[in-house]
């Protein structure tokens, strides 16, 4: 029997939820030096609070009696307002603000002699599309073929290949324009783009677009013919390099063979993916720590030297609450009665001023977390930052033990950020890796680990590769305990084919 009605019942949970300070903390704490720079302008934008301070009038400040600087309405605390205010504590505290949140710029801000620089405009770049457009426009096309151009540029992927459907071409321009085109005339004009500037450009695939590489090459040598045969007619077996099936069919010898392999690969495979200077996605590396080891004076050992941990805030402009709003405050408290616009522009004060506090104080709280990481990884890698090797296994676990601080905290921290150091720059994911045990015991880092075996690689013989199990051997002969397939996932990690596939003609 089915039963409704309305019950009461009570339950008890406990949940944990983010304060507006804490997330404001975490979403700065993730950001890049480049990211941070962006993210206090726009807060500077948003809060007419928040000021740069000016590097040349660092000592300026209000000078008041000290009784004023805390500020307090009595009258408003019994008068009832049908403004909601934003904390029911209405005093502002103007010493604490004014004071502890006015920087010299050698807390967490930075010099401001290059902001000119940053103040110019991009210098405009010509796309690849724009350029093809320009020889596009110089070819012989009616306009059915100009349609047709214009579907097959705007087709293109980022390596500069045309890899859609002829017939979606066709069904796109009979739709949108009402003409009706062939199936060859789309291949004729991709054909006639092919020879522009750069040339391989709308290839259907690789083979076409090396093919129409090599016979673009000016010279008529037998290096030429062999390269053109070879992509043409052999491509099967130039793919899995079978030199001795290339060999065969094409009756040559071993220094023929390599004279062909040597031109195929002098084209190029990605004609589209020429550098755009004023591409968006282009990124720029600024580092956001500078590590140094300085040895003392005499010490040939570098024994008793130390370490220079500098944070970058070259682009973080110093910061404080404008005091001029602490005037604004006192002249509507000394204003008789109790105007409604008046409440509503104490509690914008307010709510302004705790929220630049907030803002202040959570880049502050990031410049002691990102510097005691940084710090906990220079201690734990001390032999890498002091040589440029010896790099030893190390989990986020052992930064947020050390630390005291949660494990996710610490992968905000490393995500996306470098430090510059003697040896080059490198991401602060770099120096975490996985340990393995060696025969002697002891534990060494992963990727000690790969660059040996990338080593080991590098100077294989060409002509007879290493196998997977080979390299095992290896690893194994230098002291490494590891597995085939771990080998294997090293080497595809380290972005290196197979050995079939590393044998080159000597």
């Amino acid at each position: 029997m089915l039963k409704t009605g309305q019950n009461l019942s009570q339950r008890q949970s406990l949940q944990q939820k983010l304060s507006p300070q804490q997330i404001q903390f975490i979403k700065l704490l993730q950001l890049p030096t480049l990211g941070m720079e962006q993210r206090i302008k726009e807060e500077i934008e948003m809060n007419p609070v928040l000021e740069e301070l000016d590097p040349d009038n660092k000592e300026e400040t209000i000078q008041e009696n000290e009784s004023d600087w805390e500020l307090k309405d009595e009258a408003d605390k019994s008068e009832s307002s049908d403004v909601d205010p934003v904390d029911k504590n209405e005093d502002i505290d103007w010493d604490s603000f004014l004071h502890n949140t006015e920087y010299d710029g050698n807390s967490y801000g930075g010099s401001s002699g290059d902001q000119e620089w940053r103040d110019l405009p991009n210098p405009y770049y010509e796309s690849l599309y724009e350029n093809l457009e320009k020889q596009v426009s110089l070819l012989d096309f009616d306009e059915k073929e100009i349609l047709i151009a214009d579907q097959i540029l705007g087709s293109l992927d980022e390596d500069g290949y045309f890899r859609r459907e002829i017939e979606a071409v066709i069904d796109n321009i009979a739709f949108n324009h009402g003409v009706l085109v062939e199936e060859s005339e789309v291949e004729n004009v991709r054909r006639r783009i092919q020879n522009l500037e750069p040339v391989g450009i709308a290839s259907k695939d690789l083979r076409d677009c090396l093919l129409i590489q090599l016979q673009k090459i000016s010279e008529n040598s037998d290096a030429k013919k062999h390269a053109v045969r070879i992509v043409d007619k052999e491509w099967s077996s130039f793919e899995k390099k079978h030199f001795e099936k290339l060999k065969n069919k094409l009756s040559i010898d071993d220094n023929q063979l390599k004279k062909a392999f040597e031109m195929i690969r002098g084209m190029d495979p990605k004609p589209g993916a020429v550098a755009n200077p004023n591409d968006d996605n282009q990124q720029y590396i600024e580092p956001d720590f500078e590590v140094f080891y300085e040895p003392t004076e005499g010490d040939e050992e570098e024994s008793d030297g130390e370490f220079v941990i500098r944070l970058n805030q070259r682009n973080v402009p110093p910061l404080r609450i404008s005091p001029e709003y602490k005037q604004m405050w006192d002249q509507l408290k000394k204003k008789p009665g109790k105007d409604r616009s008046d409440k509503q522009a104490k509690n914008f004060i307010k709510e302004k001023v705790d929220s630049a506090q907030w803002f202040i104080d959570s880049i502050i709280q990031r410049q002691n977390t990102l510097m005691n990481t940084m710090k906990t990884i220079v201690a734990l890698q001390e032999d890498f930052f002091k040589y440029g090797e010896g790099l030893k296994p190390m989990i986020l676990k052992d930064i947020a033990e050390r630390i005291e601080m949660d494990i996710s905290t610490i992968s905000r921290v490393v995500n996306g950020k470098y430090v510059q150091t003697n040896f080059g720059v490198y991401e602060l994911k770099y120096f975490f890796s996985e340990g393995l045990e060696t025969e002697n015991g002891d534990d060494v880092s992963s990727r000690e680990v790969k660059n040996y075996l990338l080593e080991v690689i590098d100077n294989e013989d060409k002509r007879s590769p290493y196998s997977d199990q080979a390299l095992t051997d290896l690893l194994k002969e230098k002291g490494y305990k590891v597995a085939r397939r771990t080998v294997s996932k090293y080497r595809e990690q380290l972005q290196l084919p197979v050995a079939r596939l590393r044998k080159q003609i000597i």
